[in-house]
């Protein structure tokens, strides 16, 4: 018997008239449970031989069926009443409802049902099936919520060449889409590069992130990356080794050098990236340090060099790589999906290793979409599973024909987002508080990237680049006669791209019910074994039955236990956004920084504070150096946990950088808590004395339990200026003035 049917069992009560006959037939009916509404249907129960006769809900929480007798005075029969749904149901006595072949047919009004049935001979069961199919009942159901339901309103006037894509979806998903914008909010603000591209968003959601596309600019990647490749050699070593020029030039020569003259036969090839560069722009391959490109002026482009990737997979004796879609649902909590499909983009010509010979073959070597959409090989192809674009799926399911293990590649894929979303959240953090402080209204925001994944020989996947604002085109350029171009449509961008835009909007729908997500504090030392393939579904709206299921799988905080001890750069930036002391500031000033010593105790006769003014000092200098055009004077977050690694290196000298840093995270919370415990009693003792008798209250002396000790962090913000003015270098102060 269904578990989608309640037993409504229906008990046939003796008869106290005059002609003493006695009739006890019980009856059990199946009736097929509806789907919970917020107001209970009202049922009607009509048969040949009862008219009229109602059945009207009366009572809610109950899923058993529940007798009732009658008053013993009653000369007329009863009937017990109907448990349907959570509702207690009755109905007049005066007719017995259980003959046999007395047919019956249950009307429950709100939900379009109806459900008929007839009594066995033997007079004791009655079964009652569903006049409608209980699917297409819970779907109108469902569409009677959706119209009821105020619609989505997208704001679209900024969305640029996502806007096709972006299209299609609201319309899938019965939206309404403001092409021109309006000056009621909106719920959905869709930018096409930036969170800035409009300055009056007060609610409702972006889908861009403040800092992004700073944070994710080759050098800054790069930057990040390496700071967890410090603390977590082995996790991070999917990112290839890197410089950034032309601060680090000396460096990369002296490193080549060496290894020429271990090796004379090694002659590794390097990949050139320009730091601001797109869709392959600027990209170039040299063996030797001096073959670097210089501009006018005689000053090396801003640009990052890595390790060449000199055995790829290859498919068809072409080179490939994936371009994945990862969604940032939210930074706090974090939480991170991956489109279950994605893209293959592969170069134009047979893939050879790199000599002097071929290494301005771009076709060959370079698999950016911009570059080899421009060769004569380049074919358009409506197949998901041929030409030069196709679906990830028609690639896996290829390798897995040839006996690859391919749920554990996607398990290394998945492992290699994570971390590297981790790596690049501390620093989102910062622009996020600056650019919407704690109490500032503002919107919340989400973002789509594009991961750039090559697959090695051996099947490990090597990072290449994260793209804040991928393709969302779903047409490609093509020329119909010479010199004349037109845009056609690509099945397999439409197919990948829609499903994409299309579930993170369904993810972010203001009245999707968001589930309570719970986490442990970032950095905790917990591991756990491989990553499975599949993830929990997530709740689904209303207006989800005509719809595929979500073609993003959260990864994160699904996999907490495996990557929440990589976050100790995310600890430490707390601690750094926590010392900032004024809304809005992304720069530690040399008071904050000594307020930060002072308050975690981090001071002693072998570090005194003028030994904290040298540190601070020397690597704001080195720091600014490394960011000639920063206009901003002070400590950034990377040049505060360069000063946070040393000081762990001082106080926990035998142990590891791994453990120094979590060791000295584990004191600064120590202190910060008890200080923080101090400040509530304080502030608690306060409001007792004032409401005894003190009337009137100084402004902002309660104080702020999340920022610690405030007295100091306001001297620390008034003095600031004055000590930037001494402190900082002299070119900084120069470029300032200019």
């Amino acid at each position: 018997m269904s578990d989608n049917y309640v037993k409504v069992q229906l008990e046939q009560m003796k008869s106290l008239g005059e002609a003493g006959e006695k009739e006890g037939v019980d009856n059990e009916e199946q009736v097929p449970v509806s789907p919970p509404s917020a107001d209970p249907p009202s049922i009607t129960i009509s048969s040949s031989d009862v008219s009229n006769t109602s059945i009207t809900s009366r009572q809610r929480g109950k899923s058993r069926s529940k007798l009732v007798k009658d008053d013993k005075n009653s000369t007329g029969k009863s009937i017990s009443d109907l448990s349907l749904h959570g509702s207690v149901v009755s109905a007049p006595a005066g007719k017995n409802l259980n003959r046999p072949g007395l047919e019956r047919t249950l009307h429950i009004k709100g939900t379009g049902k109806t459900l008929q049935g007839k009594s066995e001979n033997n007079g004791n069961y009655v079964t009652i099936q569903p006049s409608k199919n209980i699917q297409e009942a819970r779907r109108e159901e469902a569409l009677k919520l959706t119209r009821k339901r105020r619609p989505v309103t997208v704001d679209t006037a900024k969305a640029k060449t996502s806007l096709e894509a972006l299209k299609i979806s609201i319309k899938q998903l019965k939206w309404k889409e403001f092409p021109l914008g309006r000056r009621a909010p909106c719920d959905i603000y869709w930018h096409g590069v930036s969170f800035h591209d409009n300055e009056h968003i007060v609610s409702g959601q972006v889908n861009k992130f403040p800092g992004m596309i700073e944070m994710l600019r080759k050098i800054n990647l790069s930057r990040a990356m390496r700071t967890m490749q410090e603390l977590f050699p082995d996790e991070y070593d999917f990112y290839p080794r890197s410089w950034i020029l032309p601060e680090e030039y000396q460096q990369f020569s002296t490193q080549i050098r060496m290894v020429k003259e271990k090796d004379p036969t090694l002659n590794p090839t390097f990949i050139v990236k320009p730091d601001g560069g797109s869709q392959g722009d600027g990209i170039y391959l040299i063996r030797d340090p001096s073959e670097l490109r210089v501009m006018a002026g005689s000053q090396a482009k801003q640009s990052v060099v890595q390790e060449y990737i000199h055995r790829p997979l290859l498919i068809d004796k072409l080179k490939f790589d994936i371009r994945l879609y990862v969604l940032i649902k939210s930074l706090e909590p974090l939480e991170i999906y991956i489109a279950k499909e994605g893209l293959t983009r592969f170069c134009t010509e047979p893939y050879q290793e790199p000599s002097q010979k071929n290494l301005t073959h771009v076709f060959m070597h370079l698999t950016n979409y911009s570059l080899n959409v421009h060769s004569g090989n380049f074919v358009h192809s409506d197949s998901q599973n041929t030409g030069s674009k196709r679906t990830l799926s028609s690639v896996l399911y290829r390798l897995a024909a040839k006996g690859v293990d391919i749920k554990r590649v996607w398990s290394d894929i998945i492992a290699l987002v994570i971390k590297t979303s981790i790596a690049v959240v501390p620093e989102l953090k910062v622009y996020y508080q600056a650019e919407i402080p704690p109490g500032k209204p503002g919107p919340t925001c989400f973002q789509i990237l594009g991961f750039d994944i090559l697959l090695m020989k051996n099947l490990k996947p090597v990072l290449l680049e994260v793209n804040s604002n991928p393709s969302m085109r779903i047409e490609h350029e093509q020329e119909m006669s010479p010199g004349v171009f037109e845009y056609v449509p690509s099945p397999v961008d439409e197919e990948v791209k829609v499903g994409v835009i299309r579930d993170t909007l369904r993810l972010m729908d203001p009245g999707l019910k968001k589930p309570a997500v719970s986490q442990t504090r970032p950095g905790g030392t917990e591991r756990g074994e491989e990553i499975p393939m599949e993830a929990e579904t997530p709740a689904r709206s209303p207006d989800d039955g005509a719809l595929p299921s979500l073609c993003l799988k959260q990864v994160y905080p699904k996999y907490t236990k495996q990557f929440n001890c990589l976050r100790l750069v995310e600890r430490t930036a707390a601690l750094f956004i926590r010392f900032l002391g004024v809304k809005g500031n992304m720069r530690l000033g040399p008071t904050a920084f000594r307020t930060f010593i002072r308050t975690c105790k981090l001071s002693n006769s072998n570090f005194t504070m003028a030994s904290v003014d040298i540190l601070y000092i020397d690597i704001t200098r080195r720091w600014s150096g490394a960011a000639p055009d920063s206009r901003e004077a002070g400590m950034g977050l990377q040049a505060f946990v360069e000063a946070f690694f040393h000081l762990a290196g001082r106080r926990f000298k035998s142990l590891p950088l791994k453990e120094q840093v979590f060791s000295l995270l584990e004191l600064c919370e120590a202190q910060l808590d008890s200080q923080s415990t101090i400040e509530d009693r304080r502030s608690v003792s306060c409001s007792r004395a004032l409401s005894r008798g003190v009337k009137t209250q100084t402004p902002g002396l309660t104080a702020n339990s999340q920022l610690g000790s405030p007295a100091p962090l306001r001297r620390a913000a008034s003095q600031d200026y004055r000590l930037h003015q001494k402190l900082r270098p002299r070119t900084l102060r120069a470029n300032v003035e200019n």
